[in-house]
Parts: structure tokens; C-alpha cells; sequence
């Protein structure tokens, strides 16, 4: 329970957090829905998922984020994985953003951390689509995730 009340803390920053920054357009914030593929121990699954987050901008060329994030393996029996954590970039052009990121996951029965890299490229002034990559280090094996997202940008 206690997980659950600071994932629900964070994700309530993370949300407040574009009202906040809006007048200096320091930044974005962003939602998405997100799927793929999850696979370890040579077992693959689906999985589907939401996430919301803020980016700040660095100048021109970079950025650094904030992310919280609910991942469920569509196979019986999996919990959902719930996560926070950061991504830091390079903004390729005028649309898009490559970036390494890392964070904290948890679930019911499993808790580590996780690191990966993706791409996010703006399909117009408010919707985006990204292919990510992660793997978490949660006890037990390894578990890895690669997939597509598509959301909001405001």
C-alpha cells in the first residue's frame, strides 16, 4: 500500500507540474499509451500500458525528464508493474528525441530497477509516437520490454 501511495504522490507532481511551468514554456508534459512485447527466461508475452510525464527543456539541443508508468504483461497470473524514473536526451531536429532512461519498478511480489533507451518523434503540434526499449532488474530474471507508444504532448 505504501508503494501505491507514492507512485499516486509522484504521478499527482509529475501531472501538476505542466500548469506550473506554462508560463515560462520551459518545458512539456506529455500521456501516452503504449504496447509490446515483454520476454525472459525464452517466454514472450504482450503487454499494454499508460504513462505520464514532463520534460524540461536544456537549451536547444537537450533535455531531462520525469516519468510514471503502469506496464501489465497480458499472460493470467501478472501483476501490473508500476514505475518511476527519468529519461535524459538529445533533440534530433525540430520533431524528434532520442533518450536513455532509467528508474524504479515495483509489483506485488518484485521490486528493481530498470534502464533502457528510445525515440520520440512529434507526429504534429500535439501528438507523438516513440519505440522504447527497457529491462528490469527486478528479483527473479531479468525481464525485457520493447515497444511503441503513441500520445499528447501539452
Amino acid at each position: 500500500m505504501r508503494k501505491i501511495v507514492i507512485l499516486a504522490a509522484l504521478a499527482a507532481a509529475t501531472v501538476a507540474s505542466p500548469a506550473l511551468a506554462q508560463s515560462d514554456k520551459t518545458g512539456e508534459g506529455r500521456v501516452e499509451v503504449r504496447g509490446g512485447i515483454a520476454w525472459a527466461q525464452g517466454q514472450e508475452e504482450a503487454f499494454a500500458g499508460v504513462a505520464a510525464g514532463y520534460d524540461f527543456d536544456l537549451g536547444d539541443t537537450a533535455f531531462v525528464g520525469a516519468e510514471v508508468s503502469a506496464d501489465k504483461v497480458l499472460a493470467g497470473g501478472a501483476d501490473v508493474l508500476f514505475s518511476v524514473g527519468g529519461r535524459v536526451g538529445a533533440k534530433i531536429g525540430d520533431a524528434g528525441r532520442v533518450y536513455a532512461l532509467a528508474g524504479y519498478g515495483f509489483t506485488e511480489g518484485d521490486d528493481g530497477a530498470f534502464a533502457g533507451a528510445g525515440y520520440q518523434h512529434n507526429l504534429g503540434e500535439k501528438i507523438f509516437a516513440k519505440i522504447e526499449y527497457r529491462r528490469t532488474l527486478v528479483e527473479g530474471p531479468d525481464v525485457n520490454f520493447a515497444g511503441v507508444g503513441v500520445g499528447l504532448r501539452f
